[in-house]
């Protein structure tokens, strides 16, 4: 990460001071405000997490205590330890992954992240070597930046405020689109990983061991195909089940909770206490990486990088709009949701063309890797993150690549 955040930070720098002398004065002058308003910015927006983060981990703290992500590890085992051999069988670290994994899928993007980062931090108990990502972490990352997501909330909200006759349309190569790429983030995670010494796990974790045994094989069985039937469930009827998810998370949590006699309300503000903490502690990590960005997006990098990729790929009818919409969605959450916007609303690629639906999906169907690095390494502090970012970033060139066939033969 090192040397990832020297060169955004030096091409910026490098770029904008030979337009200063040549063609744009007062690109360095540009450069300047840039970053220090996206290092303003950076404060708000973590502050702005403290309320999503002690909601859910405060319900998570609760799930815990009762019992629930345990259990959900017992259940899943199988699965997870061939995924995650380096993860302990019913380690918790399971339970916390796969309700990350399932608010991804539900399209629960405030939620999927407080879960990522308690998944993050039963990872890191297990890791030998504090400060360096273990295998096990860059794994779960990858396959967060890959996000399968079943229901694309902001593009659809986006597609039916402009007046598309079918703002659903980016649900099924979306939804296809992420799975690919989840597969190819697994494997490109498995294979970098044997060029890149990784920290020897711990298996003396006694606070963390489970001394109970394995979930009969019926159980774990119908536990997986309960957590497959959401995709389907959600392609289906997503858009009447979305606003029900939350309200009815709070209930189930708090009801078990209440059931296995667990102090509810003391469980939950504890938790709650441990979301404040986090978002404060991340708050150096959203600096350094947005700092970053704003330079290399001032400065004309990225457009100097893409706009030739653009015009290679034009002969195969992708629009050029698609490359910038890929880089600008792997640097920046707003950033790239504002561009969707602003292409959505140009007459000239038109709300209900291929290539609105194509700028669609390829928003739904990659993450903002950088960003997720930050926060999901910086909560647990870790600085060396491996591979990390190559298999995110492999990972969001295999959604790209999938985006575009997929939209090719679905809206030729």
């Amino acid at each position: 990460m090192n040397l990832v955040f020297f060169l955004l930070v030096a091409s910026a720098v490098a770029l904008a001071g030979w337009r200063e002398l040549t063609v744009a004065p007062g690109a360095m002058a540009g450069l300047a405000e840039a970053v220090l308003k996206a290092a303003e910015g950076a404060v708000p927006l973590a502050l702005g997490l403290v309320g999503v983060m002690a909601l859910f981990l405060g319900l998570m703290k609760v799930a815990e205590a009762a019992g629930m992500v345990r259990g959900l590890a017992r259940l899943l085992a199988p699965g997870l330890t061939r995924l995650f051999p380096e993860v302990p069988a019913n380690h918790p670290a399971m339970g916390a992954m796969v309700m990350n994994v399932s608010a991804n899928v539900l399209g629960l993007g405030n939620a999927a992240t407080p879960f990522g980062i308690r998944a993050m931090e039963h990872l890191d108990r297990l890791n030998a070597d504090k400060g360096t990502a273990s295998n096990a972490q860059v794994l779960f990352l990858a396959i967060n930046t890959a996000g399968v997501t079943v229901l694309p909330t902001s593009v659809i909200a986006l597609r039916a405020t402009l007046g598309a006759a079918d703002p659903a349309a980016v649900v099924a190569p979306t939804l296809a689109a992420t799975l690919f790429a989840t597969m190819v983030a697994i494997v490109a995670a498995r294979l970098l990983q044997r060029f890149s010494p990784a920290p020897t796990a711990k298996t003396d974790d006694c606070e963390e061991a489970d001394p109970l045994p394995p979930a009969p094989a019926w159980a774990c069985w119908l536990a997986g195909l309960s957590v497959l039937a959401i995709i389907p469930t959600m392609a289906v009827w997503g858009a009447i089940l979305g606003p029900w998810i939350v309200p009815a998370l709070m209930v189930g949590f708090l009801g078990f909770g209440l059931i296995r006699r667990v102090a509810i309300y003391e469980t939950f503000v504890e938790g709650a206490r441990e979301g404040f903490t986090v978002a404060v502690r991340i708050i150096p990590y959203l600096v350094a990486i947005l700092a970053a960005i704003a330079m290399f997006r001032a400065s004309g990098a990225m457009d100097a990088v893409l706009a030739p990729l653009g015009r290679l790929l034009a002969p195969l009818g992708v629009p050029p709009e698609a490359m910038a919409m890929a880089g600008m969605r792997s640097l920046s959450g707003s950033g790239s949701f504002a561009l969707l916007a602003s292409y959505l609303k140009d007459p000239a690629i038109g709300i209900d063309s291929a290539a609105s639906v194509l700028l669609g999906t390829i928003y739904g169907s990659s993450e903002t890797t950088f960003y997720v690095i930050a926060v999901y390494f910086g909560a647990v502090g870790i600085r060396r993150i491996r591979h990390a970012l190559a298999a995110g970033l492999i990972a969001d060139l295999a959604g790209l690549v999938a985006a575009i066939v997929l939209c090719r033969l679905l809206y030729p």
